[in-house]
């Protein structure tokens, strides 16, 4: 058992309703990277946030190097050696790199903080793991990859022997991934271990050693990632075989219904030229900053366009709001759902009429009656997993959360949904869920614009896509042309 750095042994948690994990047992070796891996509601977050001290467990027994390991709180799990990098970063924005570093632990000389010496050893472990930073520099200002590498680095500071990474690479570029990954081997080389979480079975199979898979608050087992197939580890977190990963629907593609022409937006003064058809999913690749999201956000009116012309159903519009946009029949399921699609703290009710408050609504009231028989449509259609339409949206999974704002556009029945990154944060079986939406969407005769950073998921389900680079659209591809690899060649040109 020497190799065994931790064990998780018989752990049960139950919230009211809900049995969140059901006698949970397997075991981490000592310098691997290890992946827990399950749907949203597996399981997952429960049990990190056990291991590091924000739940208390209902039964069994954690043990670190064969000791029982009790805590109380993530402070005292950090000063034991567990550290945790969640997905949402847990850092003092308007501090400096150097003070997050040391955020709590700040070297002192003389009565004085030792500034020389807390910006001295924090470009110190910023160099150690190949990153150049400016230990001056506003953590606000970095991207999220660099704030990242400033966890990790205030984790080192407490000798951390495990850290657990909550999907860090959701918001990272390719090349930042690859940075990561680059780091996690370095802090492996150095004998710590990593217990990964993430969504993207690409990456399990690139950067672990092991894995463990959840089930609904059950352990369903453990694999050497080298013995372990993509179709093995789907039908592990599912219960079943995923017999098509991009269900694409062929259906009759009609008239032209949008028509962008040297549409001017942006500071680059960018122009844009494209067409969208009835009954398509028409998709736009790119790398991060490529400009796909800021040209959508122009032309809704979200954000402001200089010139150029749009044609909707061949008539010439232009949005100065959003709003105006809406009533033209388009819908809009933004890259961030969380802050931009969603109100967290309101319930899923209310979240489904946000777009639409005049079909709940009578002489100027809500009808709270018609809004939960609304809800409730829309809940049993997309197969919402939820406990009532009164369930606050922040408590939902990534799946469900991303049905939630689907439902909001089908309700105002848009005629054209553009969906900005639709899987990120998603699990594989839900994925495939959003998918089977888009399908039945656009096989009423609507339209579709996809937004995605992830290749696979553009190539099996659009039927043509644009290609843009630093706010150009450099080329279209359709469908019997898809690849990669010419989508990469464009991307690059």
């Amino acid at each position: 058992m020497d190799d065994i750095i931790l064990s998780i042994e018989n752990i049960s948690k139950q919230f009211p309703g809900v049995q969140a994990l059901d006698d949970v047992s397997f075991s981490i070796k000592r310098g691997t990277i290890h992946a827990l891996l399950g749907e949203n509601g597996a399981g997952k977050s429960t049990l990190i946030k056990i291991i590091s001290g924000v739940y208390e467990k209902d039964q069994g027994a954690i043990k670190m190097n064969g000791e029982i390991f009790e805590i109380d709180n993530p402070r005292e799990a950090l000063d034991k050696g567990i550290a945790v990098v969640h997905q949402e970063l847990n850092l003092a924005e308007p501090l400096s790199v150097a003070e997050n570093i040391f955020l709590g632990k700040l070297y002192e000389k003389g009565g004085f903080t030792d500034w020389k010496r807390v910006h001295r050893e924090a470009a110190e472990l910023l160099h150690s793991l190949g990153v150049d930073i400016d230990t001056s520099s506003i953590v606000r200002s970095l991207t999220v990859s660099q704030q990242q590498v400033v966890e990790i680095c205030k984790a080192m500071t407490y000798d951390a022997k495990i850290y657990i990474l909550d999907e860090p690479t959701a918001a990272l570029t390719s090349h930042e991934i690859q940075n990561l990954f680059r780091i996690m081997k370095k802090i492996q080389d150095d004998g710590a271990t990593i217990l990964y979480i993430s969504h993207r079975l690409e990456e399990v199979f690139e950067i672990c050693d092991e894995l463990t898979v959840l089930k609904d608050g059950q352990y369903i087992g453990t694999r050497n990632v080298a013995d372990s197939s993509k179709d093995e580890l789907i039908r592990m977190m599912i219960g079943r075989d995923l017999s098509e990963e991009f269900p694409k629907v062929e259906v009759p593609i009609g008239e032209t219904v949008v028509e962008v022409d040297n549409f001017v937006w942006g500071k680059t003064k960018a122009e844009a030229k494209f067409y969208l058809r009835r009954g398509e999913i028409l998709g736009f690749a790119g790398l991060i900053g490529s400009g796909r999201t800021e040209l959508m956000r122009a032309m809704l009116g979200i954000d402001h366009a200089q010139g150029g012309e749009i044609k909707l159903y061949g008539n010439s519009v232009k949005y100065r709001k959003f709003s105006d946009a809406i009533k033209d029949g388009f819908g809009l399921i933004p890259e961030d759902r969380k802050r931009q699609g969603l109100v967290l703290g309101m319930p899923v009710k209310n979240n489904i009429s946000l777009a639409a408050m005049q079909h709940v609504s009578k002489n100027g009231f809500i009808s709270n009656k018609k809004e939960s028989q609304v809800a409730q449509k829309y809940i049993d259609k997309l197969r919402i997993n939820v406990p009532t339409d009164e369930s606050q949206v922040r408590n939902l999974s990534g799946g469900n959360q991303q049905k939630v704002v689907i439902s909001k556009w089908l309700l105002v029945n848009s005629e054209i949904i553009i969906v900005d990154e639709p899987t990120r944060g998603i699990d594989v079986g839900a994925k495939v869920e959003i998918f089977k939406i888009l399908n039945s969407f656009v096989a009423e005769g609507k339209s579709v614009i996809m937004i995605s950073s992830v290749l696979p998921e553009l190539i099996g389900m659009c039927d043509r896509i644009y290609v843009m680079n630093e706010g150009q659209i450099k080329g279209m591809l359709n469908r019997e042309d898809f690849s990669s690899e010419k989508i990469l060649n464009i991307a690059f040109s």
